[in-house]
């Protein structure tokens, strides 16, 4: 009918014009693409210079400016538990030219332990790569009378609050593990909180608390040189190069807590930009010689997840640490 033919042309008509209307931002986000990268590219991080996480996306910045042909540059913003960082790289224009250098607490875990955050970790970016796992350990300086974990967990048996346990405080990923470690233990540590890793590590060498909870990468060097000594890590088995450390779940059936690195995107950023950038960036992972460097900073690298594996990564540890923080009694503050 002529009614019936009317409706179908004015369908077809409405659907030419809303194709033609997404057109134009289909070809910038295209030419973007190609044209990508035309200037510098930023990693925002939400650790200080000299940190793991900062020495391990310098080791993958240098190789992408060789490959990318612009410079990658590191913008260090630290503090706030991971939210000064994360709150910039979400903020940021989605133009390609920032990328967010993540860790497990800005990603996932901070979505657990505030009520309220300046971002949201799972609205505000876009998976982009993976770097790799970040094992966590329990160390001691090296001239401490405590020489493994049953040394550690007996001390803090028989001085119930008196054995120190560094750790960067309550809301924070080496926190979870010592009160983790506290509760499956049934030890009576003092879990003493400090402002940053770098000044735990430093009262540990010192000798101001007994032990701190720290990740390999911000202490690798550290044992290497005879300062620190490594008593146990936290993953499910043994680290590659430090296969000579039990694991906490060795005397801890079932835990299992390592930290990780993920890179991510503001949401908006073109999808072309972000599947180059995957490309790139896993095939500077995958490379031998960044893959060591990477390894001897402390992480376990990962190389040639998608966006999308990281993504479906990224969902499942949501819902992991959905339930840890259910076990050891950490709520949203």
């Amino acid at each position: 009918s002529t009614a019936t033919n009317y409706d179908l042309t004015r369908r077809k008509l409405l659907k030419a014009a809303t194709t033609l209307a997404a057109f134009p931002a289909l070809l910038a986000s295209t030419a973007q693409a190609q044209s990508w990268p035309d200037k510098p590219i930023r990693f925002v991080l939400s650790q200080p210079a000299g940190s793991g996480p900062d020495n391990v996306a310098r080791i993958i910045g240098d190789r992408l400016t060789k490959s990318l042909g612009q410079a990658v540059v590191m913008d260090n913003k630290p503090g706030g538990q991971n939210v000064i960082g994360a709150q910039a790289a979400a903020r940021a224009a989605a133009d390609g030219s920032t990328f967010y250098f993540a860790t497990t607490a800005a990603l996932v875990t901070n979505a657990y332990l505030f009520k309220t955050l300046a971002y949201d970790p799972q609205k505000d970016f876009v998976p982009v790569a993976f770097v790799g796992k970040s094992p966590f350990a329990v160390l001691v300086r090296a001239e401490s009378p405590i020489q493994n974990l049953q040394d550690l967990l007996s001390h803090a048996k028989a001085n119930a609050s008196k054995v120190s346990l560094g750790n960067e405080g309550p809301r924070t990923f080496s926190g979870m593990i010592a009160r983790f470690l506290n509760a499956r233990s049934k030890s009576e540590f003092n879990l003493a909180s400090y402002a940053s890793v770098s000044v735990a590590i430093q009262n540990a060498i010192g000798g101001h608390i007994d032990a701190v909870v720290a990740d390999i990468a911000s202490t690798a060097q550290l044992v290497r040189q005879g300062r620190l000594r490594m008593i146990a890590v936290t993953t499910a088995t043994r680290v590659p190069g430090w296969e000579q450390v039990p694991t906490l779940s060795e005397t801890f059936p079932g835990f299992d807590m390592s930290g990780w690195f993920a890179l991510v995107a503001p949401t908006g950023t073109s999808k072309l930009v972000i599947e180059r950038m995957n490309r790139e960036f896993n095939a500077a992972t995958a490379d031998r010689e960044i893959a060591a460097k990477i390894t001897a900073a402390g992480p376990l690298p990962e190389t040639g997840m998608s966006p999308d594996q990281v993504g479906a990564f990224l969902k499942s540890e949501h819902q992991r640490w959905a339930q840890i923080t259910k076990e050891i009694g950490v709520l949203p503050e």
